[in-house]
């Protein structure tokens, strides 16, 4: 039996590891296997690896006088890597606790090279709070031997940094953007760059629609733009759901829930990827979506350095702008702590922040520290750093002239996420077509003039309607007063609630199709 369960943990462990180790072919431009290796696991595009990479070796052989490569893993977006990596401590712990003599530092510090990841470079802040809280381990109370006595182990996936509070005010400030932290106070986590979160659009495909070009999130729930909205998946897409998040912040529970399902109404499709409605956009394949800013800024700069001139366009609408820290962490047990440290404050340097916003033509930026031009070698990464600093020194040289500290909104995120991923797949994603059908029905009865204000109202309260949830007996509406109560119960009947919901929305979408087909 203990042999079986040997095998079983090895076979997993494999299975986890894999994602990892297919992704080791994938690194930046500077990589050297014979040389001192950061190991970086990251969701970040190739662009910013190349030149990070770069940076970082040009940087400490200057400093330190010595080389180093990065070996960038890059198995997925951000949620994926945190779940792979908290799946990967798991065992690495349990392997640990194996030993015949073992141990654990203080706060679940874990011995160096017992996780081989340096460090994770990039996400939201949402994600790199999550690895703090790490994971929990039941391990035997002796080493290696099989007893019914366990302890529970909380070990933090990522370990705090070395800044002195001097240095950080030095850096950052105010350590806040809009109700945003840009730090964690204990130095899990730092972030190096900011996103925020708006509209990419086509304007060749708006002006063929006869349609002004959209500053607010609301214009892309206009009955002309039918077919034509490019949405990513919230449950596969950690970003999109934060703007999601974001829109019920700012636009309230009602007017919120509103915007999201004639958002799905106007749908194109779905997808699991983040970085395809703004490349599909630039095509012309879709009007408009939702992007993160460089996503949005980035595909505009591929198709004007291709030729295709100005036909990309990004909004951040006004007064409703997210803007959340891009952080780094540092992996617990990672197997070189020194370097990594390196590489964070080499992150925050002018010479490494200007990375993320000045143009590649290096001949006109200004000077850094080594007595050459700032900025990109081979890309406009068109991402905003993270210093205030470099507002004040450099904004000028800033390829996209916005400063987030002066466009981001006041209102914190609700914390309805998990409704978004749960309400949102029920009402716009799992039945995409009737949902799409509905919408386009309920508009069609609009501007035919055949229906009554009260026929209308009727239409519109079934399309916009939520279903009740029983607890206890007892049936409960889905509102903003409600929503832990019903998101409590979530977590223990999910599955079987989704089928119900389902259920509910189809039978409503179609409702409205049947009527209005009734009469017209």
């Amino acid at each position: 039996m203990k042999v079986q369960v040997i095998v079983i943990g090895l076979l997993l462990a494999l299975v986890l590891g894999v994602p990892f180790v297919l992704s080791a072919g994938k690194t930046g431009s500077s990589h050297d296997a014979d040389l001192r290796t950061l190991i970086v696991v990251t969701p970040h595009v190739p662009q910013i690896r190349d030149e990070f990479a770069r940076g970082f070796a040009d940087w400490h052989a200057r400093e330190f006088n010595e080389e180093v490569s990065i070996d960038f893993r890059t198995p997925g977006g951000t949620s994926e890597i945190r779940k792979q990596l908290a799946a990967m401590f798991k065992e690495s712990v349990k392997k640990l606790a194996s030993e015949p003599s073992w141990e654990i530092g203080a706060g679940g510090l874990l011995p160096e090279g017992t996780i081989p990841f340096d460090v994770m470079f990039g996400g939201g802040s949402y994600d790199h709070g999550q690895l703090i809280s790490g994971v929990s381990v039941d391990v035997p109370l002796s080493g290696g031997e099989s007893t019914t006595a366990k302890m529970t182990l909380e070990v933090p996936i990522s370990r705090p940094m070395d800044f002195t509070q001097g240095e950080l005010d030095a850096m950052f400030g105010e350590n806040r953007i809009g109700p945003q932290e840009l730090y964690d106070p204990d130095q899990y986590w730092i972030g190096n760059a900011l996103s925020s979160f708006g509209i990419v659009y086509n304007r060749d495909v708006f002006e063929k629609l006869e349609l002004p070009e959209p500053t607010a999130f609301v214009d892309l729930t206009q009955p002309a733009l039918w077919g034509w909205i490019a949405l990513a998946d919230p449950r596969q897409s950690g970003s999109i759901t934060t703007t999601f998040d974001s829109i019920l912040g700012n636009e309230g529970w009602e007017q919120g829930w509103r915007t999201l399902r004639g958002m799905c109404g106007n749908t194109r499709y779905f997808t699991n990827s983040s970085t395809k409605p703004p490349i599909d956009v630039s095509q012309g394949e879709a009007a408009a979506g939702l992007a993160i800013d460089f996503y949005g800024r980035g595909q505009a700069q591929v198709v004007k350095d291709s030729g295709g001139g100005d036909r990309v366009g990004y909004s951040d609408p006004a007064g409703a702008v997210y803007v959340d820290a891009d952080p780094i962490s540092i992996i617990n047990g990672g197997p070189d702590y020194e370097l990594a440290t390196r590489f964070v404050r080499y992150l925050m340097t002018d010479e490494a922040q200007a990375l993320w916003q000045f143009d590649t033509s290096l001949d006109d930026n200004p000077i850094g520290s080594d007595g050459e031009p700032m900025g990109p070698h081979w890309h406009a990464l068109r991402r905003m750093p993270v210093k205030r600093s470099m507002y004040v020194q450099y904004f000028d040289q800033f390829v996209d002239q916005v400063d987030p500290f002066e466009i981001v909104s006041d209102v914190k995120n609700p914390g309805w996420r998990t409704g978004v991923q749960v309400m949102m797949g029920c009402f716009g994603i799992d039945i995409a077509n009737e949902c799409r059908a509905a919408y386009r029905a309920m508009h069609d009865a609009i501007a035919s003039g055949e229906f009554s204000e009260a026929e209308l109202a009727e239409l519109d309260e079934l399309f916009y309607a939520f279903p009740d949830t029983q607890i206890e007996g007892e049936l409960v509406p889905f509102t903003a007063d409600t929503f832990r109560t019903v998101r409590n119960e979530w977590r223990t009947r999910q599955a079987e609630l989704e089928i119900e919901y389902t259920k509910f929305y189809r039978g409503n979408y179609n409702e409205i199709v049947k009527r209005v087909r009734e009469r017209l």
